[in-house]
């Protein structure tokens, strides 16, 4: 039988507003098993996102979450504190956002924010942090990564930038990813090559995914 990474059990995330009670997330339950690929696909404003950023840590104010259980390798991450989930997030669970420029810094180099990432939770020497980032850049079959290592998001392509967030998020081959929409604005070849290396890397490390999409 295959392991549970994940298991959310009658998850409540909502949000009060001036205009009333919003329940975006309401008693949802579902898990994931490592190794394996879970869809959650819905029409927008339907709560899939927040679905996401709640097992994150990272619903804003208004939102909140109001019960339910989130059991990642059989620990309640709702009763983890904010210095505890900086620990679990980026390194234990990982996240693609649905559009790349939001989880890179526009004025840091592809390069250095790898490294310092790796520098954050690794105990290793800049030269190996850099050794380790154009590894993974090569991984999610970025040409040219040691050129690409010194180049600003701007400069490279939707698709390119997509590949870096993965290869953020595949860094420290995390039990669990999350992928907000990670194809919603690339051409449809893009997404092809972009969902099968998700899968690829899956298959690799034996990461449980959640893909969210419409």
């Amino acid at each position: 039988m295959a392991e549970k990474i994940l298991q959310v059990k009658n998850l409540k995330t909502y949000f009060h507003t001036e205009a009333g009670l919003v329940k975006a997330v309401n008693e949802v339950s579902f898990d994931v098993e490592k190794g394996k690929t879970l869809g959650i696909v819905g029409e927008s404003g339907c709560g899939k996102c927040i679905t996401s950023l709640s097992i994150m840590g990272l619903v804003e104010k208004p939102g909140n979450i109001e019960g339910g259980e989130i059991l990642f390798e059989g620990e309640d991450l709702l009763k983890k504190t904010e210095v505890q989930m900086r620990a679990i997030r980026g390194k234990k669970i990982a996240m693609i956002f649905q559009e790349p420029m939001t989880s890179l810094n526009p004025v840091y180099t592809i390069g250095q924010q790898l490294v310092e990432a790796l520098l954050l939770h690794e105990n290793m020497t800049k030269s190996e942090a850099k050794e380790r980032a154009i590894e993974m850049l090569k991984l999610v079959k970025i040409p040219l990564a040691e050129r690409r290592f010194d180049e600003y998001p701007h400069q490279l392509s939707g698709g390119m930038r997509q590949r870096v967030g993965i290869a953020m998020a595949m860094t420290f081959n995390p039990e669990l990813l999350l992928a907000d929409e990670p194809t919603s604005a690339l051409d449809v070849t893009t997404q092809a090559q972009i969902v099968r290396q998700m899968m690829e890397l899956r298959d690799d490390f034996h990461t449980g995914i959640i893909i969210v999409t419409h």
